[in-house]
């Protein structure tokens, strides 16, 4: 077994965050860097801290959380850019700064309108001034993947040279093909005379579905950090998935010839957390943690994995952690069994006032259903943390008639602004003349994009998991909600939007930060 290190830099908190509609709070980000911490992510880039002072608040709350992983936050190579960086992380254990610039030609010249020999001059400054605050500095050429490979290592060569002990190579927007994109790491480290200074690293994006193999190719050619996230979160169509880098990594060792410190049986805990948080759906059939990755359903398949596994099973389902230290509550479960569940999941109480809303919670739902899951327990906690928001906007009932051959109606009242208002409408099915009653009250002017709903367990007592997107002027919000009543969930998850709309938008999207 090699003891070649690959680390693995996920950056669901911050390219993640910058799919439409992902924005996270302070607190979530908080819970999904803890989640990290437990899968033991050697590096988690927290955000951008000079994009707004929601994101540098939480950079700083994950840097003073945080103790196990390197925590990072990115910079343009501009000194304001820098030093905000540096200030977030200032309390971390083990800090690093992410800085980067555009290398390709269209960039330099159309974005930058900088020169190569200014480019070269801006790079170096970032990364000595980075020096300032840390020994632990990355430096990315923004578009690497369309950037002439000779100013590449000129480039290279001069950062190392100042200090820097990462150097990324992104392919920015999802152009490159693998075995490209392998000899392009190669030639890169054959070429640039100190690159044994250097850890290489890829950050690559998934605009043609090639963001793992990219990744994989380049680890073939001797990059050792893979910039990644859960579920393949990230803006367009996303970045390198997380957990089918590390997966590949450890079922081929006799291809990649190296280790990663991720305890893989975290997995799924940590792609349904981060799921949940952002609204965004695991699609069933994604590999490692799709609900069918490990289903088999033709009678061929079954009847060799029960002769043996490995007839059509590459990994163990438990290795990733499905079905792995699942313990089922219910309605005669005491608060200790409760809280002790809740804890190993990752999630710790700071009082009891804590515990006691959510333990509330939880007999009401099991109440509702019989067994309580472990996605239902990520549930409740999902609600509890969510009180952070202000909730402008309130259920307080909601009564919805549907039957054969008659148009359904729905009647509601909702708290706005702490005032009781009743409403009702009709729609074309008791989901929509929900959302109508809702309208005829708030007239909110969003559009709604989508409407999704998922089953958090199974049965027909599972809760219900609503996702809806809504779009107004340039903002893009989602909104969550989950209850044995589909129809409650559906009303939930839209006021949710609705409340994160009525939130003043502090963060400006960083879209500079497209590394």
């Amino acid at each position: 077994m090699s003891n070649d290190k690959l680390i693995i830099f996920d950056t669901t908190l911050r390219d993640g965050e910058q799919s439409p509609g992902a924005s996270m709070t302070k607190d979530e980000k908080v819970r999904i860097a803890k989640a990290l911490e437990k899968l033991r992510v050697d590096v988690i880039e927290a955000g951008f801290p000079i994009a707004s002072v929601g994101d540098f608040e939480a950079v700083k709350a994950v840097a003073e959380t945080v103790t196990d992983s390197t925590v990072c936050g990115l910079a343009r190579a501009l000194e304001a850019d820098i030093d905000r960086a540096g200030e977030a992380l200032k309390n971390a254990n083990s800090a690093r700064i992410h800085t980067f610039i555009a290398t390709s030609p269209i960039h330099m010249e159309h974005k930058l309108r900088m020169s190569p020999d200014q480019v070269v001059e801006q790079a170096v400054y970032a990364v000595k001034r980075a020096r300032n605050f840390t020994d632990n500095v990355e430096f990315s050429a923004e578009d690497a993947g369309r950037s002439e490979i000779d100013f590449l290592c000129r480039v290279f060569e001069a950062v190392i040279d100042a200090g820097a002990t990462t150097i990324n190579v992104p392919d920015t927007v999802g152009y490159a093909m693998p075995w490209q994109f392998g000899d392009t790491i190669k030639q890169l480290i054959e070429r640039v005379p100190n690159s044994d200074k250097a850890i290489f690293s890829v950050h690559c994006h998934n605009d043609l579905g090639l963001a793992v193999a990219n990744s994989l190719a380049a680890v073939q050619n001797g990059a050792r950090q893979v910039e990644c996230t859960i579920n393949g979160l990230g803006e367009r169509a996303g970045n390198a998935s997380l957990e089918e880098l590390v997966m590949a990594v450890r079922t081929r060792h006799d291809v990649y010839d190296c280790e990663t410190s991720i305890d893989t049986t975290q997995i799924v805990t940590c792609s349904k957390l981060v799921s949940n948080i952002t609204g965004f759906a695991v699609q069933p059939n994604k590999a490692i943690v799709g609900a069918n990755a490990f289903a088999h359903e033709s009678g061929i398949h079954q009847d060799g994995v029960l002769k043996s596994r490995e007839t059509y099973e590459i990994m163990r389902a438990q290795d990733v952690g499905w079905s792995q230290n699942r313990m089922v509550l219910g309605k005669h479960s005491g608060r200790n069994a409760f809280r002790t569940r809740l804890e190993e999941l990752g999630h710790k109480f700071e009082t009891e006032a804590e515990l006691n809303v959510v333990f509330s919670r939880f007999k009401d739902l099991a109440d509702k259903k019989h067994e309580i899951f472990d996605e239902d327990l990520q549930v409740l906690m999902s609600e509890s943390s969510g009180e952070a928001l202000q909730e402008r906007i309130k259920l307080i009932s909601l009564k919805v008639c549907s039957e054969t051959g008659e148009t359904p109606t729905a009647e509601l009242v909702l708290s706005v602004d702490d005032e009781e208002v009743s409403g009702s409408a009709i729609g074309s099915g008791p989901v929509d003349a929900a959302y109508k009653a809702i309208e005829s009250i708030v007239d909110s002017g969003a559009h709604l994009q989508l409407y999704s709903v998922n089953n958090i367990t199974s049965g027909t007592d599972s809760q219900g998991d609503v996702t809806v997107r809504f779009e107004k002027g340039a903002r893009i919000i989602n909104g969550s909600g989950a209850d044995t009543d589909i129809v409650i969930a559906s009303a939930k998850a839209y006021l949710n939007g609705l409340n994160r709309l009525l939130e003043p938008e502090v963060r400006e999207h960083p879209q500079a930060a497209d590394v």
